[in-house]
């Protein structure tokens, strides 16, 4: 393959990543806000968010993963120049979000079993349910937008998404700050406040998704406002059989790093908010990795679809490398400025004490996530994905959730139990870089059978 050509590929999924993790980092600023605004507040208002924010995110990122996993469907139907056949594809998710937004909502409304088997104190937990349910009736929007956020990164063309991405930014912002602390009329709404301001901004954002979708030149090709049809169950379980597998593995893998928030919380809430600077933090790191895993397995599907499985192993490379050098960029710094970083979210010099010296193992943690982010994206592109979930199940569940609980509070072999924070992030971190480790050689495997 010739430099020009490495060059334009490599070029591409820089500019596709790039232009995504504008985007995601526009989103992610929601819960940095929030997290700082919320420590503001009180102490009690960011030991809350910890909890609330843990069970949001597994169930909208478990979902969602389900949506993102239809991103090789599209992108392979545009690789193969069958763009006519994109709309009807599309009009079918839409049965597919709203079983999953049905799911999601119960699980919000309902949190109740969640909190008292992990413990959470009584006192925190009416404030975490006040919390979820205004977050429940903003998860509709936040998956249907993700719907359009898939097709759009599909078909390489993630701009649009990222300008409105932006655009609410800059008006969850001020939203956040008035009714969390009031103002101007309105009452002071505590932790409340910040799920109100996510509401108003999700359902502004759909608003303008529907209407770009409705009247932008670009999507006129794809037939996407005929008339929806019936559900066609055929297609519909082959997007289960492609998105159920792939959002239960980012199930198991969101809920292996949220759950440390739930069992965590019962050390008081100088240990909740150490963590949620930590888990904040890494969140953010996590944007980078992410929008290369989505803009490499773009490329890949888009070659599987032209037929051409050595440029899909090379777009899977050049991702490798990307990967590779912004992981150890990332992590660098969070082991470097972790005391300025804590500092930031908080002036507690307990918390910021803990949250510095949880970030040297959350910066190796990182690392390992990086890789297996790109793994399990790229093997949906070949349509592996219970592989992937049964490693997850043994690994962050097994290894990480169950040996840090027993290393937290029941002691591990030789080693005491630590009642530390730094306990969860220990096994956790071991663990991902045992799974990535296995992603890596089963993505070998994988291509490599392709080849033949």
């Amino acid at each position: 393959m010739s430099s020009s050509t490495h060059g334009n590929e490599r070029g591409l999924i820089a500019r596709h990543a790039g232009t995504v993790l504008i985007g995601q980092l526009a989103v992610m600023a929601f819960g940095v806000a929030d997290t700082i605004i919320a420590g503001r507040y009180s102490e009690g208002a960011l030991a809350a968010l910890s909890v609330g924010a843990a069970i949001f995110v597994s169930v909208y990122v478990s979902l969602m993963g389900v949506l993102q996993a239809l991103l090789p469907v599209w992108a392979e139907l545009h690789g193969a120049n069958r763009g006519s056949e994109i709309g009807r594809s599309v009009r079918q998710s839409l049965y597919l979000a709203a079983i999953a937004v049905v799911v999601g909502m119960t699980v919000l409304l309902l949190p109740g079993a969640a909190l008292r088997w992990t413990q959470v104190p009584a006192d925190m937990r009416g404030e975490v349910e006040a919390y979820l349910a205004v977050l429940a009736f903003a998860l509709a929007p936040a998956l249907l937008f993700r719907l359009f956020s898939t097709l759009n990164q599909s078909l390489g063309k993630p701009k649009l998404v990222t300008w409105l991405q932006l655009a609410s930014l800059l008006v969850k912002l001020p939203l956040s700050v008035w009714f969390t602390f009031g103002g101007a009329g309105l009452p002071a709404m505590g932790l409340a406040g910040c799920a109100w301001a996510t509401l108003c901004v999700n359902w502004a954002m759909l608003g303008c998704a529907v209407w770009l979708l409705r009247h932008g030149a670009f999507y006129r090709g794809y037939q996407l406002w005929e008339r929806i049809e019936a559900p066609d169950w055929r297609q519909i379980r082959q997007f289960a059989r492609l998105g159920v597998p792939g959002g239960l593995a980012v199930l198991v893998e969101v809920t292996s790093f949220t759950l440390m928030a739930l069992f965590i919380a019962r050390l008081g809430t100088a240990a909740a908010a150490a963590h949620q600077i930590a888990s904040n933090l890494l969140a953010v790191a996590y944007m980078t990795p992410l929008s290369l895993a989505i803009a490499t397995s773009a490329r890949v599907s888009f070659w599987l679809g032209a037929g051409d499985t050595a440029r899909a192993r090379h777009a899977c490379r050049l991702g490798f490398e990307l990967t590779a050098l912004f992981a150890l960029l990332y992590a660098g710094a969070m082991a470097v400025f972790r005391t300025q970083l804590a500092n930031v979210y908080s002036d507690n010099p307990a918390v910021i004490a803990m949250a510095a010296a949880l970030l040297t193992t959350v910066a190796l943690y990182h690392i390992a996530d990086a890789f297996q982010t790109l793994c399990v994206f790229v093997l949906r592109c070949y349509r592996v994905t219970l592989a992937p979930l049964v490693i997850y199940c043994a690994m962050l569940w097994g290894m990480g959730l169950g040996g840090s609980y027993l290393l937290a509070y029941r002691g591990l072999g030789p080693w005491p139990a630590m009642q530390s924070p730094l306990a969860f992030w220990l096994m956790s971190a071991a663990a991902l870089a045992l799974t990535a480790l296995l992603f890596v050689a089963l993505l070998r495997w994988t291509m490599k059978a392709r080849a033949r």
